[in-house]
């Protein structure tokens, strides 16, 4: 066990520091708010995670007549802050987990903190296309699960060659009228048993070296221009969806070094939310590879809250918990 550190007048540091504002890390954010943590969030540049890129969100609890994104994720941060976090919309640049208290840099700003739970989440890894980017939410998704609903009847298409293409594209069959999968090689990378299925099924079809040069459409996507990848020739696919589903890059650059990376970068949960490092924890889509759903995330970020509570009270920091503190 850790031992305790003596209290301190700098501002700067507090007993827990969340590097992350998704629904993980703004769920942990109000958790611990509400156990008289004072949490200081470091949001980012660009805070509040993939949902305010989001349009309509219909499967998180609460919302039986849907809701936006950007709205939803606003309500998180109004509530975390009601209760008492301190949210800076700035990225972190550095930390430094090799001893308490915990050093994290936003540029040249130094804070301290006896905890921290690390949220910094994924990022869908897109084309790069100008066009994907200005129709993102309004046809481009990088979520079949997410967004498949709205698509009902209609034609989509689907980047990718790998099982997160292959599960995509199954996934919505259920929805869509046709689904066109975009492989730009003349094989899959998938699993033998997912090629099987996307193959075998009535509604997908399977265009090989092909990838797309441009998102076309007025108010939401219309139609792509492919190139082929063997040839350079051009054509249109008209469509009214398109699903990028060419992998994820975990938020992890901060802790190379400092802590386990596994597989495709997502860092390495011991039990529920530990790090391996006494007083740090980790939650969200940051180790979730499997479920990547807000509502996971917001799960985790409970979790990783309760943890660092009873954490912080187990090396005296804190008083007990009890369960008037939730």
């Amino acid at each position: 066990m850790t031992a305790t550190v003596p209290p301190s007048t700098d501002t700067s540091r507090r007993k827990l520091a969340i590097i992350g504002s998704g629904p993980a890390g703004l769920t942990a954010a109000i958790y611990a708010a509400r156990a008289n943590l004072e949490p200081l969030v470091i949001a980012g540049n660009v805070p509040m995670g993939q949902l305010m890129i989001t349009s309509d969100v219909e499967n998180y609890p609460g919302f039986p007549e849907g809701i936006q994104g950007p709205e939803l994720m606003q309500k998180f941060r109004e509530q975390a802050e009601r209760f008492g976090s301190t949210i800076l919309e700035r990225d972190a640049t550095r930390v430094d987990l090799s001893q308490r208290p915990f050093g994290i840099w936003v540029g040249q700003d130094e804070y301290r903190a006896d905890s921290v739970i690390i949220a910094t989440g994924a990022s869908a890894i897109w084309l790069g296309l100008p066009s994907e980017e200005e129709f993102r939410g309004r046809g481009v998704s990088a979520c079949a699960t997410c967004d498949g609903f709205f698509f009902r009847g209609r034609e989509v298409a689907v980047v990718g060659g790998g099982d997160t293409a292959l599960e995509e594209a199954t996934f919505l069959t259920r929805f869509a009228e046709k689904v066109t999968m975009l492989v730009r090689r003349d094989e899959f990378r998938g699993s033998k048993i997912m090629q099987e299925r996307a193959l075998g099924h009535p509604k997908i079809e399977v265009l090989w070296n092909k990838e797309v040069a441009e998102v076309k459409g007025e108010m939401t996507v219309s139609s792509l221009t492919l190139r082929d990848t063997a040839t350079g020739e051009t054509s249109d696919l008209p469509v009214q969806g398109l699903f990028i589903a060419i992998g994820y890059k975990p938020n992890t650059e901060l802790f190379s070094g400092q802590l386990q990376i596994g597989e495709g970068g997502y860092l390495d949960v011991i039990g529920e939310t530990g790090s391996g490092i006494d007083g740090v924890f980790i939650a969200g889509d940051v180790h979730d590879h499997h479920y990547r759903q807000a509502v996971t995330a917001a799960g985790d970020g409970c979790k990783a809250a309760i943890d660092a509570e009873r954490w912080l009270a187990s090396v005296g920091e804190t008083e007990t918990a009890t369960a008037t503190n939730w």
